[in-house]
């Protein structure tokens, strides 16, 4: 009969790693659980001793005991009086995970069966180790340390509330959280000069989904969606996804080129607040002839409230307040305020549309899930987003200007758009300039950096445009982390 303390049983099922966001009671867990269910333990082993595995582990015997007393709550194992725990014969019961055999060897090739290309689109940005970097300059992401965890932790345990669990565990089919709606309708939209009825409201997963899921009901091959260039790349490739037509319109300091729009445009999208990338917001001027030839040529504008959040020096209301027709659609998200992770956004639109959308949300998720609406709903109604829109406000404005300034002392050939709010900057770099190479040697001195062609309709050709964010990047790593990518850009950095 095998033995419990056999060391070369048990050395490959555990990988237990300080570094992992897992703790380490759920580590074993997992391992243990993994094991059961690949078969790699039989009915007749007795697992090593608790004293014995913590030993091997280096973990407290008390971590252990918590793993195995959980896992035979959960009818994994089960526990031997005088004998050990032991895999439940009944897991076992049930059929193993197939194996393959050499007729199933041949993969299907997936890609000559698939009906849209969503893999040959531009790759996104990828920064999976941004957080061990020394100078994250990266879009997008949050700052730990400004991140409102005893708050939010606040607002999860009351959305565990039994009563509030009545509230939201029951299947909304195609509703919201209606408190998530009021807050959103009376907190979130009026700083945008935006007044819109509960029904001219859905949540999503985020600006991404709502997107896709216009993109959905509405296009559809050869519909003409004109875009700014550079633009939004995410937004470009759904819209292609779903057959449509780009017709790239060029953008100056003051916005989009409302001239240049093609009038046979069925669509035309914009991110008017802070244009995406360059971050300067359109002018009114140009506001109100994008919203005239929007009626005169039966366009649909798709407003995304880009990096609109922040509290700005001189704010400007959304195009979709000073909508008159109803032809705006704004798109918004909290993604840029509480945390990207948590995916959640809406789309304000007249209720017509609105209604269609949530009957298309229903076959594609029913709805986002209703814990984390109540959650939000509750973070908003206790007041917990205003304040920290005022403290991100704040650390924002003073890191932009520390990045500004930082730039022209060690990096003056690149000319950057300063635009009051935002959590990025838009670099242009001298003639010859390679973004691409830059960020490779960027990269090597631990400086992460974003190359600017992904943003333009071609991406062929080598771009000397970069953005840099200043969401995740502390104030006192930004004039060191420019130090070293004008070192990386070869420049020599001048004494402070």
């Amino acid at each position: 009969m095998p033995q419990r303390n056999d060391t070369a049983i048990w050395s490959g099922l555990f990988r237990i790693s300080a570094e992992s966001g897992q703790t380490l009671q759920a580590q074993i867990r997992q391992a243990i659980v993994a094991a059961i269910l690949d078969r790699q333990i039989a009915a007749s082993m007795p697992l090593p001793s608790c004293r014995i595995l913590a030993e091997k582990l280096g973990v407290a015997r008390g971590t252990v005991v918590l793993a195995f007393q959980q896992l035979v709550d959960q009818g994994f194992l089960v526990a031997r009086e005088r004998r050990g725990h032991f895999v439940n014969p009944e897991v076992l019961a049930t059929p193993a995970k197939p194996q393959k055999t050499p007729e199933q060897s041949n993969e299907i090739d997936w890609k000559a069966r698939r009906q849209i290309a969503a893999s040959d689109m531009p790759p996104p940005a990828k920064h999976d180790n941004w957080i061990k970097s020394s100078y994250p300059f990266v879009y997008g992401q949050f700052d730990p340390a400004l991140f409102p965890t005893a708050e939010w932790r606040e607002c999860n345990r009351m959305a565990l509330a039994v009563l509030e669990i009545r509230n939201w565990a029951s299947d909304m089919v195609d509703r919201d959280d209606p408190l998530l709606i009021e807050q959103i309708q009376a907190r979130l939209l009026p700083r945008r000069g935006i007044f819109a009825n509960p029904d001219e409201i859905i949540v999503t997963l985020g600006a991404q989904n709502a997107l896709y899921m216009l993109a959905t009901l509405l296009m559809t091959k050869g519909s003409k969606v004109a875009m700014e260039d550079p633009g939004y790349p995410d937004a470009r490739s759904i819209f292609r996804l779903a057959g449509a037509d780009i017709q790239p319109v060029p953008v100056d300091q003051s916005g989009i080129v409302t001239s240049a729009i093609p009038s046979d445009s069925g669509f035309v999208f914009v991110t008017p607040s802070h244009q995406c990338p360059t971050m300067v917001p359109l002018s009114q001027e140009r506001r109100q002839d994008l919203l005239a030839r929007a009626n005169r040529h039966n366009q649909i504008i798709i407003e995304d409230g880009y990096d609109s959040q922040l509290l700005d020096e001189a704010p400007q209301q959304a195009l979709k307040s000073i909508d008159r027709s109803g032809r705006v659609v704004y798109v918004g998200s909290m993604s840029k305020t509480l945390a990207p992770g948590l995916r959640l956004g809406y789309i304000v639109a007249s209720a017509g549309l609105i209604a269609e959308l949530r009957a298309l949300r229903r076959f594609m998720l029913r709805h986002p899930p209703a814990n984390n609406q109540r959650a939000v709903a509750l973070f908003l109604s206790l007041g917990h987003h205003e304040a920290l829109v005022r403290r991100l406000s704040s650390a924002f404005d003073e890191r932009r200007k520390r990045l500004v300034h930082a730039i022209s002392a060690f990096l003056p050939e690149w000319r950057a758009t300063d635009s009051a709010g935002g959590t990025s900057l838009w670099l242009e770099g001298p003639r010859g300039t390679d973004s691409r190479d830059l960020a490779g040697a960027a990269a090597s001195r631990s400086v992460i950096i974003e190359p600017g062609d992904r943003f333009f309709d071609r991406t062929d050709k080598p771009s000397r445009f970069m953005r840099l964010g200043i969401s995740s990047i502390s104030l006192q790593h930004i004039e060191p982390g420019i130090r070293e990518l004008a070192t990386a850009a070869g420049r020599r950095p001048a004494a402070a």
